[in-house]
């Protein structure tokens, strides 16, 4: 539970900002509508109008949310417009109110992001080729960034005014920690031998035609830029490759492995600095006919891994003192160094293994190199043919020949393909999102679509097949065998609620069990978070009303095979503190405060929501 209330606490801006360096092409087809006087809006939120190219790229990217869920389409298509109004009444109410993110600010939180960064720093190359693949310059990402955090500092300044009292925490875990008594008993659907009749057959099938239909399917064509094939057509000059060996040659390396031991002559209060360095000098010279991991062991004040004969494992350079690590770098194999002091007291250091550094000569990686060189123009090649891809099928929305022709790319096509297929490039779910978009099925080509790394995809319709219902002759058998699993299910529902009424007038659950021969469970303090039930069980018995006046808590429970439970609650125990909810206190505390700055936030939304000039055109 307190998992689940921080999860639904987390910063709902927080995702954005990073949908702004993930996504490739997210802004491409803007300015195209914005320059477009006679194209009507579909919404609008004060003076900033939202264009369906856009609303449509909102709807594919909010859909990856749901892949593999039963959401229908329209309940996403609604869920992502509304959530494209959201953020721009935010945005627009932050703005007015003169909320401020500086420059410095935004910079530092973006060489904080690891997409930017190589080998864990900033990288000035990554950022910009980032920002050139999704046709965006330094300047207009970081006004991007900058609104963002204004929009979440919005957030954070109203959430974290949620505070939680010590009776609302108390209550929490009286009701988190809850034990409930219960009796329950099923019943399993009758097996029905009686075949329907015609007439119920063709009645069940009137009213359930979705149920048999075959799924809606797309043939479409497409046009495919690839890293990997462009590489392919890049010609590399023995010149060229050997420059870029000498630009990358640290990618060719290996570095140098050096491990260590130590033995440490502390310096504190009953050593002074002469006695620390006498004893060092001392085992320095005991070293000459003795085994430095034994010496350790017996000397060494550093007792952690004075128990592993010294040994400091691999060294590694910024993690000890200076003096220490020069002295550490200068030795060589076996070769034990002189006292050398630190802030800890002398220490006498052993080098146990050299691996040298080595970098690779060009003879022996140039294949390794001509192909990352190949790569590297390939990726360049990439952003800018990707931005031509973009502009082109935009401008020819009607057909992909000008892209082909333009790009030198083969127009591939796929057969009649359904929702659920994971055939060829509808093994992506982005691309069978956009093959059943609104725009695709008008007939206009898709945005390039980012499948995997370092590919784009433009899709455009050849074939549109609508789900169409299956006849009767063909389904007949599936029909009847549906009807027969209902008129069970129906039955075993009208037991379980007979014997919910005579459980309700009084009756013994273990009588009524023993009559009907079901067998009859009875379970005492049991918790939210059992494993003895199944979970539709728990779920609605802790949401049933406590017992009143000893008459227990009846109610009936479909579960997922068709049997039905029914459930009697027959004593709600409060829960109490345990030692270990003592411990995670503060963080119940801390979460739950979150949970209400959440309620306050979502309500200060609906208001903003409710005062802003917000205009959807219906027709689109």
């Amino acid at each position: 539970m307190l998992t689940e209330i921080r999860e639904k606490a987390q910063g709902v801006f927080s995702w954005a900002i990073l949908l702004l360096i993930c996504i490739p092409f997210v802004l491409w087809g803007i300015q195209n509508y914005m320059d477009d006087g006679k194209e009507l809006p579909v919404a609008s939120v004060g003076d900033r109008d939202f264009f369906q190219r856009e609303v449509t790229k909102a709807v594919m990217d909010y859909s990856q949310n749901f892949a593999g869920s039963n959401i229908s389409e329209e309940v996403i298509k609604t869920q992502a417009l509304k959530k494209l109004i959201n953020d721009e009444v935010l945005l627009q109410h932050v703005q007015n109110e003169g909320l401020i993110i500086s420059d410095e600010t935004a910079r530092n939180f973006i060489k904080s992001l690891p997409y930017f960064q190589v080998d864990g720093k900033f990288d000035e190359k990554q950022y910009k080729t980032l920002l050139s693949s999704q046709n965006m310059s330094p300047a207009l990402f970081i006004q991007k960034i900058k609104q963002s955090l204004e929009m979440e500092q919005f957030q954070r300044a109203v959430m974290d005014s949620g505070f939680a009292s010590q009776y609302e925490v108390d209550s929490f875990f009286k009701i988190q920690n809850q034990q409930r008594d219960l009796q329950y008993l099923t019943v399993i659907p009758p097996k029905l031998t009686q075949q329907p009749s015609a007439d119920e057959i063709n009645a069940y099938y009137q009213q359930h035609q979705n149920a048999y239909q075959t799924p809606e399917q797309v043939a479409l064509e497409y046009v495919e830029l690839s890293v990997d094939e462009l590489s392919k057509k890049v010609t590399a000059t023995d010149e060229q490759v050997q420059a870029y060996y000498q630009e990358h040659k640290d990618e060719y390396a290996s570095k140098e492995r050096r491990k260590i031991s130590h033995i440490l002559f502390a310096v504190n209060a009953n050593t002074t600095e002469e006695q620390a360095l006498k004893k060092a000098q001392q085992a320095q010279e005991a070293l000459k006919t003795k085994d430095f991991a034994a010496v350790a062991k017996e000397l060494s004040d550093d007792k952690l891994s004075a128990e592993k004969g010294g040994d400091l494992g691999l060294f590694a350079v910024g993690v000890m003192e200076k003096d220490f690590e020069a002295a550490a770098s200068a030795l060589a194999l076996n070769a034990v160094s002189a006292p050398v002091k630190s802030a800890f007291g002398y220490h006498l250091i052993k080098v146990t293994e050299l691996v040298p550094a080595e970098t690779k000569d060009f003879a022996s990686v140039k294949a390794d190199v001509t192909k990352a060189y190949q790569k590297a123009q390939a990726e360049t090649q990439f952003y800018e043919l990707g931005e031509k891809m973009a502009q082109l099928s935009y401008e020819s929305n009607g057909s992909l020949t000008s892209v082909s022709q333009t790009l030198q790319l083969p127009i591939q096509k796929t057969g009649l393909l359904g929702k659920e297929a994971t055939d060829g490039i509808f093994s992506e779910v982005k691309v069978r999102n956009a093959a059943f978009s609104e725009e695709v099925l008008n007939g206009t080509n898709s945005e390039p679509i980012e499948v995997g790394t370092g590919k784009l995809v433009v899709v455009r319709l050849l074939e549109h097949k609508p789900a169409a219902t299956l006849p009767l002759k063909e389904v007949e058998a599936k029909v009847a065998a549906s009807l027969l699993a209902e008129k069970s299910k129906q039955q075993a529902q009208t037991t379980a609620n007979t014997i919910k009424q005579r459980l309700q007038a009084g009756e013994n659950i273990d009588t009524v069990a023993a009559e009907l021969k079901l067998p009859a469970q009875k379970l005492t303090g049991v918790t939210r978070n059992n494993d003895k039930l199944p979970i539709e069980i728990t779920q609605a018995a802790f949401k049933a009303a406590k017992p009143v006046d000893g008459k227990p808590t009846v109610l009936v429970i479909d579960l997922p095979q068709g049997e039905q439970a029914v459930v009697s609650v027959t004593q709600v125990k409060p829960g109490v503190m345990t030692e270990e909810d003592k411990k995670q206190q503060a963080l119940a505390t801390q979460n739950i405060a979150r949970a209400i700055g959440q309620s306050v936030f979502s309500a200060a939304m609906r208001n903003l929501e409710e005062n802003a000039d917000i205009t959807i055109n219906k027709e689109k």
